[in-house]
């Protein structure tokens, strides 16, 4: 039993929008994975930023006392 001029077409467009419905979903979970990436990176950023303004005021107060001590 061989297949019309018709079923060809339709088999070619059910396979195209197959393909393009997993290449949406490949794309949403590439988009979740670089979402999460953002928020690490987010997190880190915040991390360095608290260890600065620590090493910051630690600057500050050694300074402090070294003026302290010249006088």
């Amino acid at each position: 039993m061989a297949l019309d001029l018709s079923g060809v077409i339709l088999a070619i467009i059910i396979g195209t929008l197959a393909a393009i419905v997993y290449s949406l979903r490949i794309l949403v979970l590439l988009e979740r994975r670089i979402a999460r990436v953002d928020v690490n990176i987010e997190r880190i950023a915040s991390r360095i930023m608290k260890e600065e303004e620590k090493i910051s005021k630690e600057e500050k107060k050694i300074e402090r006392m070294l003026k302290k001590k010249k006088k």
